[in-house]
């Protein structure tokens, strides 16, 4: 599949830490942006821009994140995430994003994507659909995953 994406291409989004994307469990006055939300966002900035490239019966998944969360980001704050392209290698795409508030860099990060195309996608969840119905029905003639 050929995208018209290349290493170094780069792109930034911006948005506002809104209390849902806040950490709760310190207390109202400790509130900052989670990690897991930062890692949600730039997930989300590198599939949007992805798309971009994509014809219309593709898309593409996550598959590995590494977040180094560096600093607190306080609730309604603005972030900019600022991503590169820093390989194409077939369906697979790596990116490095950056997460700046309105101060410091708080998050860098890599995140791989691959390109699958939507109608093989649903034949592979109907499959493994398929296959987890008749579990289901007959639990006794499958195993556990492994611990």
């Amino acid at each position: 599949m050929q995208i018209s994406l290349a290493p170094g291409s780069e792109y930034r989004a911006r948005l506002v830490v809104g209390k849902e994307r806040t950490i709760d469990f310190m207390g109202e006055a400790l509130r900052v942006y989670s990690t897991p939300s930062m890692i949600l966002d730039v997930e989300d900035v590198c599939k949007d821009f992805l798309q971009q490239h994509l014809p219309n019966d593709s898309s593409s998944v996550g598959a590995h994140v590494e977040m180094d969360h560096l600093g607190p980001t306080l609730a309604g704050m603005p972030i900019e995430i600022a991503i590169t392209v820093i390989a194409v290698d077939g369906r697979r795409v790596s990116f490095e994003a950056e997460v700046r508030d309105s101060f410091d860099v708080v998050g860098k990060a890599k995140h791989v994507r691959f390109i699958v195309n939507l109608a093989k996608q649903k034949e592979r969840l109907e499959s493994k659909a398929a296959r987890f119905a008749d579990q289901l029905r007959n639990p006794a003639t499958h195993q556990e995953p492994p611990t």
